[in-house]
């Protein structure tokens, strides 16, 4: 039996900053030996759809979600089931199951084996839906899938699932529900000394969640001599202690969902966070006088934001040196409860957006209230040309705090940002519901 794990691009030119897909190589550690494992990463590679195959399984993203299906169709054609999995799947089962053989609903580790099973018999089911987890110990991804593909050298790494936090826009909470997991310290261990790496990425949706946790794991950290970003909550500023321990344990950059500068904003969106806390500029002086680099995320278009918001947040953006920072129209993603209010107050442009040959990449999907939808749209790309204009990222490097003090941190700075810029110029106003091309069709 073979298989082929297929990752969809959401643009067709390679960007450099792609990280290894981690799930896929979850998947080819639960996969028996008995079975041959192909992987293709369309991000920077084509597909062979005439090789020899007996199923397709593709892990599925909103934004990749149009992409999946045509993928998926040109296999079906020929007769190879598809099954898909990940977040879209999972939140929107009935519309994926118009395109696949199967789905895979919540986490794999638990269904995996047994699809397998089912496909050496022929008796593929359509719906595969798995327990939330309690513990995920003994998982080790198997990166050997991954071998001659060119990626970025900093290595994802997962260390718990869930968010003790519930935004009504985070799909990663619709995913994972309430509740936090985590894999036991030995193992993370055992990982990170197997890789050959010493600059991770902890990918967990809040590296803060469970603060005795986070102690438990830096200090794991301390004698593996590493460097390792991960994304957390502003509160995490709080606990100075557990800040330092993360210094010393080689973190160099933390991405923090600010999302608003307006509280009304973040009650709405129920972002406890950064309402039980110190003064932002407080908190911010804590992580950069620990030479901990701050990659800042806002969201525009909730109820309380007026295009005035845009250029108080660049102000702000500016005045805090941040290491980087995205401005984004707030994106709707189905199984939200954002998604669902909007959607009852008949405010969608688009009721799926993402498989609508009229969406473009960072355009507005929604009505906002204290603006129109291209004044969101043009805000927030004017923003980001903005703060990755040539003249504003060689200003924001003469600030010290901006790149953490040290020579490694300023490596980072130029690169991480001379990245996000080409990514940036990119993305924007790309039509993420792209065609397969007509020869292409041919060769089916």
């Amino acid at each position: 039996m073979k298989i082929t794990f297929i990752c969809p691009s959401l643009t067709e030119k390679h960007m450099a900053q792609d990280m290894q897909p981690l799930a896929f190589a979850v998947l080819a550690s639960l996969t028996p030996p008995d079975v041959e494992i192909v992987f293709y990463d369309e991000r920077f590679e084509s597909i062979p759809y005439s090789e020899p195959t007996d199923l397709v399984a593709l892990t599925v993203e909103t934004l990749t979600a149009s992409r999946a299906y045509q993928i998926a169709a040109r296999y079906r054609q020929r007769g190879i089931p598809v099954v898909m999995g990940g977040y879209h799947p999972t939140l929107v089962p009935d519309e994926t199951l118009l395109h696949a053989d199967a789905i895979v609903i919540g986490e794999a580790e638990q269904v995996w084996p047994v699809l397998i099973q089912d496909v050496k018999v022929g008796r593929l089911q359509r719906i595969y839906q798995s327990q939330r987890l309690q513990n995920i110990a003994g998982i080790q991804p198997d990166r050997r899938i991954f071998q001659g593909k060119s990626y970025h050298k900093l290595i994802p790494i997962e260390y718990g699932r869930g968010c003790r936090y519930a935004c009504d826009f985070c799909s990663n909470h619709a995913f994972w529900g309430p509740g936090l997991c985590y894999r036991p310290i030995k193992d993370v261990v055992t990982e990170i000394e197997s890789l050959g790496s010493r600059l991770l990425c902890f990918v967990d949706d809040n590296f803060f969640s469970n603060p005795l946790r986070a102690r438990e794991l830096c200090e794991a950290l301390l004698p593996l001599k590493v460097h390792w970003f991960c994304q957390t909550s502003i509160d995490t500023a709080e606990n100075q202690e557990l800040l330092d321990l993360m210094a010393r344990s080689g973190c160099l950059e933390v991405l923090i969902g600010f999302e608003s500068l307006d509280e009304r904003n973040l009650i709405q969106m129920g972002k406890k966070a950064n309402l039980k806390r110190t003064d932002y500029a407080t908190c911010i002086q804590r992580f950069q006088d620990k030479g901990i680099l701050i990659f800042a995320n806002f969201v525009f278009g909730y109820d309380h934001d007026t295009p005035r918001a845009f250029e108080t947040t660049y102000e702000f953006a500016l005045r805090s040196n941040f290491y980087r920072a995205q401005f984004n129209p707030l994106v709707p993603v189905p199984g939200t409860e954002l998604y669902n209010r909007l959607k009852s107050e008949k405010r969608l442009l688009y009721a799926s957006w993402w498989t609508d040959s009229n969406y473009r990449f960072g355009q507005a999907v929604f009505i906002p209230r204290g603006m129109t939808p291209d004044e969101l749209t043009t805000g927030c790309a004017d923003l980001n040309h903005a703060f990755y204009s040539y003249r504003t990222i060689f200003q924001r490097m003469l600030h010290p705090s901006a790149w953490g003090y040290s020579p490694i941190s300023l490596g980072v700075f130029m690169i991480g940002n001379f990245m996000l810029r080409q990514e940036i110029y990119h993305r924007f106003g790309l039509q993420i519901t792209k065609r397969d091309s007509e020869k292409a069709a041919r060769n089916l």
